[in-house]
Formats: structure tokens, C-alpha cells, sequence
């Protein structure tokens, strides 16, 4: 495993207001107050590839019947959700399972770092709640047609499986098997914009993940809670 102590990706931090418009201790601030009044089973963290889960059908259909909160910010880093895990958005909850989706905007670091800031974020989650698993998403490929950073991203989800392994409670999972083609490129229909998952993309997506969320919610010994749908 990478030691974090002079990891930059591992290094807590909130996000600088450039705009001044405080849009994302907005968010941040939310979250806490979520964690006070709400119950989830399941916890989502991560960025932009969180946060719009909520947007589409996929949401409604698999994850809010497992009594999910989503505390997705986009353009997030490994930094920044180390930060506002440390300032808040754990405490007065204790979901049976965090799904961690987080990396893919640490541009200034290297595939090593960036996989052991994503491993500093699991060992903050295992640590503060003991009794939850952790599934980490791995990165999503990027631009249409091969490029360096889809490489960048596959190096880190390299790191991932290898080091998530030794973690415990926490386990890899790929995030959406089959969205490069075997001429390299992505589809529109799954990435409008091949970086983001359109409906189609996310429906992959929330399957294989809701089949294994079911699993570890139902293996708890409380059990799952009635649907409130």
C-alpha cells in the first residue's frame, strides 16, 4: 500500500470559493444536517458521478428503497472528501454500507497517489464506522478514443484491487464493465459527454451495484428496514 503521510491525494482540504458564492459549504453544510435527521442504510460519497445519480430513474428505482443518502459534490477530489468525511458528514449516522466513488478529478496527482487517496478515504470510513462496509467504485474511462488520462485511470484501478484486498471491510468493484468497445472508443449512449454516464450508462451501473447492496444489507443481523415507498 502507499503510505499517505506525504501522499498529497490523502491530504484533507475544502474547496477554495473562487466564485464567492459559497455553493459548496452549502452542500457540505446540508450534508451534516442530512446525517441529523435521517437514517440511512446506505451512504453514497464521491463527485460529480455520485451526484447525478439522483437525477436519473435509476435512483428511485434501486437505491432509495435501501434508504440511501447521497453526498455526491461534483468536481470533487480524494482531498476534498477527506475533508468534509472529518468535518461532519459521518457523525450521528451508522449505514451497514458506504459506497465510495472518488478520483477520477485529481488531475495534479499520479495513478499511485490518487489510488492511495482513495484508500486514505476507505480506512477514514472502516475506522469511523466499524460495523460498515466500504465498496469502492472503480474509475470510469474517459474521452471517446483512447487517451492518457483513461490510462491514468486504469493504472489507479490497478492500485485499487490490489490494495483494497488487504483493507478488510472494504472491497473493488468495477464500476461499468463493457463501456469501451473493441476499437477503443465510448459510445455517446453511455457517456454524453465521455466522461458522464447518461440514463442508459447509469442503468448498468446500478444493477451489478444494487445486487450487491441487497446482499450486504440483508446479511446484516438487524436486517433490512421496510421500503417507505
Amino acid at each position: 500500500m502507499s503510505g499517505d503521510d506525504m501522499n498529497p491525494a490523502a491530504v484533507a482540504r475544502p474547496v477554495e470559493d473562487v466564485h464567492g458564492d459559497g455553493r459548496w459549504m452549502s452542500q457540505h453544510t446540508r450534508f451534516v444536517q442530512e446525517c441529523k435527521d435521517g437514517e440511512p442504510d446506505v451512504l453514497f460519497v464521491g463527485d460529480s458521478m455520485v451526484q447525478l445519480m439522483q437525477q436519473y430513474e435509476i435512483w428511485r428505482e434501486f437505491f432509495s428503497p435501501l434508504h440511501a443518502l447521497n453526498f455526491g459534490i461534483g468536481g470533487d477530489t480524494t482531498c476534498n472528501v477527506l475533508w468534509r468525511l472529518q468535518n461532519g458528514e459521518l457523525e450521528n449516522i451508522r449505514p451497514k454500507v458506504v459506497v465510495l466513488w472518488i478520483g477520477t478529478n485529481n488531475y495534479e496527482h499520479t495513478a499511485e497517489q490518487v489510488a492511495g487517496g482513495i484508500l486514505a478515504v476507505a480506512q477514514l470510513l472502516t475506522s469511523s464506522l466499524p460495523k460498515a462496509k466500504v465498496v469502492v467504485l472503480g474509475l470510469l474511462p474517459r474521452g471517446e478514443r483512447p487517451n492518457p488520462l483513461r490510462e491514468k485511470n486504469e493504472a489507479v484501478n490497478g492500485f485499487l484491487r490490489s490494495w483494497l484486498a488487504r483493507l478488510g471491510r472494504a472491497q473493488y468493484l468495477d464500476a461499468c464493465p463493457g463501456l469501451v468497445h473493441s476499437d477503443g472508443t465510448i459510445s455517446q449512449q453511455d457517456m454524453f459527454d465521455f466522461l458522464h454516464l447518461t440514463s442508459h450508462g447509469y442503468r448498468t451501473v446500478a444493477k451489478t451495484l444494487s445486487d450487491l447492496l441487497l446482499q450486504i444489507v440483508e446479511e446484516t443481523p438487524e436486517g433490512r428496514r421496510p421500503s417507505l415507498a
